[in-house]
């Protein structure tokens, strides 16, 4: 399987499922995942925040609270306009388009519920991120039965990353325990808030979650989701260099920066910090060409 990090944009827009499983791997903790508020305007006229995310490095795209870009006959984007799937999306951006579900009390369109994240993967959604957004009171046990409903509905192909980028919902011990049980659920990838963003999620405790989560034969994902992707960004590298050291395989910069995106400085930094200058431009500019 290549790695996600040589692939130019027609070739990403294709990935999803179990093979962007194999690809983020196969990358070795050099995949850089961008988190944007869907219907956010944009930082830029004329462009989507996805765009600008991407052409600063990003892999692959996570949209969140898309009830306010869904309707009844596609959708809708700021910047982008009408747009008939998230097929036709990931072409037009050329990155995987992944999709935030969750449990509990919210609106529809992002409830995560078997036949929304069927009709999501049949509308060319590459992978589905089960996370909790303040305020749902969502813990682990939750995560884990609705993570074993899906996996049993979408089968084996699907790409099922499963757990918290903060203590948003209930309070629960982010540790390795926890996050197996999401692999014994059915997820293929786990959510681990990275040290320095999350109070208690130390280098001890992040480095034993991820040894534990890769002998159950899933991936990380590190996760800055406490507004730190849009501090200043001088924070990126430390960030970045100890998710690489506590063993993360994909790096999610979260959407509560400036313009409910990841700060563009703080992606490029962090993407530098993971993988150097080499690999960063020749991601950007693979990232615009087309064959």
């Amino acid at each position: 399987m290549p790695r996600i990090l040589d692939l130019d944009r027609d070739a990403l827009a294709e990935l999803r499922g179990r093979a962007l499983h194999d690809a983020v791997v196969a990358a070795e903790g050099r995949t850089l995942v961008s988190e944007v508020i869907a219907g956010a305007q944009s930082l830029a006229n004329g462009v989507h925040n996805m765009e600008i995310a991407a052409a600063v490095g990003a892999d692959i795209l996570i949209l969140n609270f898309i009830e306010t870009v869904q309707g009844d006959d596609g959708w809708t984007f700021p910047d982008l306009g009408p747009v008939a799937d998230l097929r036709t999306l990931a072409r037009r951006v050329g990155r995987p388009i992944g999709v935030n579900l969750e449990p509990g009390d919210v609106p529809g369109p992002r409830r995560a519920t078997t036949a929304t994240a069927r009709r999501l993967i049949d509308d060319g959604a590459a992978m589905l991120c089960l996370t909790a957004n303040p305020g749902t009171e969502t813990g682990y046990a939750e995560l884990a039965r609705v993570t074993a409903d899906l996996r049993d509905a979408l089968g084996p192909d699907a790409a099922i990353w499963s757990g918290k980028m903060h203590q948003a919902g209930r309070v629960d011990a982010i540790d390795g325990a926890a996050l197996v049980r999401l692999v014994e659920a059915g997820a293929d990838g786990v959510l681990l808030p990275l040290p320095g963003t999350v109070p208690g999620v130390t280098r001890e405790i992040a480095t034993a979650a991820c040894v534990a989560v890769h002998e159950a034969g899933a991936l990380v994902m590190g996760t800055i989701g406490t507004s730190q992707e849009g501090a200043r960004p001088s924070i990126a590298q430390a960030l970045a260099l100890t998710a690489k050291e506590v063993g993360v395989d994909a790096h999610h910069i979260g959407d509560a920066g400036l313009g409910r995106t990841g700060d563009p400085d703080v992606l490029y930094e962090y993407s530098i910090a993971i993988r150097g200058r080499r690999h960063t431009w020749r991601r950007m500019a693979l990232g615009n060409r087309r064959p």
